[in-house]
């Protein structure tokens, strides 16, 4: 008799483009877990934003036009809509994370708020005591 958990998963950034576009970057536990039909996949507009900013900058190319990009995106691997509240944007200021990235705090927050599990390589982010993490990481 097996247990159905369902998890509750918040995508960084990294991780959700990675799940999308280099899926060989994901360790096995992470893939498994996303994966899993039962396990609620979430994703911050702030992945959005930065997504936005890294095909602006050229550090990422896409064939297609941003709003069409994340059609398909969204449509290969669906994703609940994290909400950016005034409890996030406040809790976003007293997370124990040892950087002052705004994208990182708020994903961070969101998670702690909602009470998701963050899927995240971001070694500053996993030294955090306050919030539930998943590595994406070898070895954690």
């Amino acid at each position: 008799m097996g247990s159905s958990w369902v998890v509750r998963l918040l995508l960084d950034t990294h991780v959700w483009l990675w799940s999308l576009l280099d899926p060989t970057r994901l360790t096995a536990r992470v893939r498994r877990a996303l994966s899993k039909a039962d396990n609620e996949l979430w994703l911050s507009p702030v992945s959005t934003w930065e997504f936005a900013l890294l095909v602006e900058r050229g550090r990422i190319e896409i064939a297609q036009d941003l709003d069409t990009w994340l059609a398909m995106a969204n449509e290969r691997a669906p994703m609940r809509e994290a909400p950016l509240t005034h409890e996030i944007a406040l809790r976003s200021r007293t997370l124990d994370l040892p950087h002052g990235d705004p994208a990182d705090r708020f994903i961070a927050a969101t998670a702690a708020v909602m009470g998701l599990t963050l899927v995240t390589a971001d070694r500053r982010i996993l030294a955090s005591k306050q919030l539930t993490l998943m590595a994406n990481r070898q070895g954690r």
